[in-house]
């Protein structure tokens, strides 16, 4: 396999575990405060910044 699409396709299967991996684990609180909020943020943070990357920023 080409060394850029191994290397793509690592860090997909990477931030796909991880983001599957907290909605598992944040499951069971709801909307409660608890220790993963700043990997909500992260999260939330890094879906902002491409959804401004794929269309734009809001007006």
């Amino acid at each position: 396999m080409n060394p850029k699409t191994d290397k793509l396709v690592r860090r997909t299967t990477m931030v796909a575990t991880v983001t599957s991996a907290y909605f598992l684990l944040t499951a069971d609180y709801g909307p409660e405060p608890n220790v993963l909020d700043p990997i909500k943020k992260a999260i939330i943070s890094a879906e902002r910044s491409v959804k401004e990357f794929v269309f734009g920023p809001e007006k």
